[in-house]
């Protein structure tokens, strides 16, 4: 597999990050999301193979849990293990602060997320009703978490 090179996102990263997520999603976070999020001191990384950018993440602390606040794969670099690294880079950051636990949203209709997720020892929490936009009103969304606490007691390692 592919290694990621992974570095900080900066300021100067987010419009490329920006065209990314427009190109990712069909409701993309606004690039004064990105902008927020850095100056407000979120941990936000990108992830590289051979120079090019190929995916983002942005992660909040918040006391004893870490929030994974948007993850993206270049559409066209999906498929290829990539979402699991990145999500393997963000779990290693919550052990490294000793984090309790990883929570996420993720949309009730993004199957293929919640497939990673689940594969990696993320559970399903709750569904926050009405929480996304969508074509149609509002879409759920899916609330789901790695304690973190039992992988540390075992002394295992997803990573």
């Amino acid at each position: 597999m592919t290694e990621l090179a992974i570095s900080q996102m900066q300021l100067a990263d987010v419009d490329k990050v920006w065209q990314m997520e427009k190109q990712a999603n069909r409701f993309p976070w606004t690039k004064g999301n990105f902008e927020d999020c850095l100056k407000g001191g979120y941990r936000s990384f990108l992830y590289s193979v051979a120079d090019e950018m190929i995916g983002y993440s942005v992660v909040q602390s918040v006391l004893d849990e870490v929030h994974l606040l948007n993850i993206c794969v270049k559409p066209t670099s999906q498929g290829n293990g990539f979402g699991r690294q990145i999500l393997n880079h963000v779990i290693g950051l919550a052990l490294e602060q000793s984090a309790s636990i990883v929570v996420l949203e993720v949309r009730a209709s993004n199957f293929r997320a919640q497939q990673l997720y689940l594969s990696t020892g993320f559970n399903e929490m709750s569904v926050r009703r009405g929480y996304y936009p969508a074509e149609q009103g509002r879409e759920d969304g899916v609330l789901m978490g790695l304690e973190l606490g039992m992988l540390s007691q075992l002394g295992q390692n997803l990573l």
